[in-house]
C-alpha cells in the first residue's frame, strides 16, 4: 500500500466507526488530561495511580447493593472510595514517619486487596466484574454497543456517556480553575483569600475518582493511569503557563486518540493500549523538543552563538 492508502485505511475499514472510536478515546483522555495536569503540578501523580486502584471496593459495594453495572451509584461508590484512599494517605503521612510515596503504596494496595476480598465475600467466587474490562477496557468493542439516535446519527451509548463526563469536568474546571491553580501553587495564599485548600483537595480527588470509574469500561483501570499522567507531563515540558499547559494537554489527548486509532487498525492491536502508546510517543517528542525542558531545545539554545560572540569564537567552538 502507498502512503495515502495507509492514511485512509482506518476509514476504509471502519467507516464512521473510526470517528466514534476517536471521539470515545478523546472524551476519555480529555478529562484525564486536565485533572492529571493539576496532579502533576501538585506532585501527586502517584495519587492518581492510587485512586485508580482504590476505587475497586467502592465499585464492588455499589454493585452488590444495586446489582447493575451501569448504575450511577457505582460512580458514587468509586468517588467515596477514592476519597477514603486520599484520607488514608494523608493520615499515614501526617501521623507517622512514613513518607507520602510509601503511604500511597500502602493505601492503594490495601484498598485494592479489600475490593478483591469484598468481591469474593459479597458476590461469591464465581461472580466476576469482568477482569478483562478492568485491566484492558472495551474501547475496541465500542462499535458493538447499543446506539442512540442523536441529530439523525446512531451514536454508541458509551460515547454519549463519556461526552457527558468530559463536559462536566470542563465546566467544573471553567468555574474552579483559578481556585485550583492558587491552591496548587500556594495553599497558604489560597487560605488567606478565604478558600479552603483541604476542601479543594478532596473535591479534586472526588472528581478524579469520578473520571476513573467512568473510564473503566473504555480503557481499564491500568491504562487510565497513563492518561492521567502522560498529557500533563508532556504539557509540563512545553510551557510555564497553566492555561497553555492545559491546552497542550487537551491537544495531546486529541492526537493520542487519533494516533491510537491508526495503531489499532494498522497492527490489529488493543485500542486502549494503542492510545497510550501514541501518547507515550508524543511525550518523547515533548521531552526532546519541548520549548521549556526539551533536551534538544536546551542543547540548541546552549549551542546558539550570542550576539557578543565574534565569528572567530564561533568558529573555534564549532571546530
Amino acid at each position: 500500500m502507498n502512503t495515502i492508502e495507509y492514511i485512509t485505511l482506518p476509514w476504509d475499514v471502519l467507516g464512521i466507526g473510526a470517528l466514534w472510536l476517536i471521539l470515545m478515546a478523546f472524551f476519555v483522555a480529555l478529562p484525564c488530561s486536565q485533572m492529571g495536569s493539576f496532579l502533576i503540578l501538585r506532585r501527586m501523580a502517584l495519587t492518581g495511580d492510587a485512586i485508580s486502584h482504590s476505587v475497586f471496593p467502592g465499585v464492588v459495594i455499589a454493585f452488590y447493593i444495586t446489582g447493575d453495572l451501569s448504575s450511577p451509584w457505582l460512580i458514587v461508590g468509586a468517588g467515596l472510595a477514592g476519597l477514603a484512599s486520599t484520607v488514608i494517605i494523608e493520615l499515614i503521612h501526617k501521623w507517622t514517619r512514613v513518607k507520602q510515596d510509601a503511604a500511597t503504596g500502602i493505601s492503594f494496595t490495601a484498598l485494592f486487596a479489600l475490593g478483591v476480598l469484598l468481591m469474593e465475600l459479597l458476590l461469591g467466587k464465581n461472580v466476576d466484574l469482568d477482569l478483562e474490562c478492568v485491566l484492558h477496557g472495551r474501547l475496541g468493542l465500542l462499535l458493538e454497543d447499543d446506539r442512540l439516535a442523536l441529530f439523525g446519527l446512531m451514536v454508541p451509548a458509551p460515547v454519549l456517556v463519556m461526552a457527558g463526563v468530559a463536559l462536566v469536568t470542563m465546566v467544573l474546571l471553567f468555574f474552579f480553575c483559578r481556585v485550583m491553580m492558587l491552591s496548587s501553587f500556594d495553599a497558604d495564599l489560597a487560605a488567606s483569600f478565604g478558600y479552603r485548600p483541604a476542601v479543594i483537595h478532596y473535591g479534586m480527588m472526588f472528581v478524579v475518582s469520578f473520571i476513573v470509574v467512568a473510564a473503566f469500561q473504555a480503557v481499564g483501570a491500568i491504562l487510565v493511569i497513563a492518561l492521567l499522567i502522560l498529557p500533563g507531563a508532556a504539557a509540563y515540558l512545553c510551557s510555564y503557563r497553566l492555561k497553555v499547559m492545559l491546552l497542550i494537554a487537551a491537544l495531546h489527548a486529541l492526537f493520542s486518540a487519533i494516533g491510537g486509532l491508526y495503531l489499532h487498525v494498522w497492527f490489529n492491536s488493543n485500542m486502549a493500549a494503542s492510545v497510550v502508546v501514541s501518547g507515550g510517543v508524543l511525550f518523547v517528542l515533548a521531552w526532546l523538543l519541548g520549548p521549556v525542558d526539551g533536551v534538544l531545545w536546551k542543547w540548541f539554545k546552549e549551542e546558539a552563538p550570542t550576539p557578543e560572540e565574534s565569528s572567530d569564537q564561533v568558529g573555534n567552538r564549532l571546530s
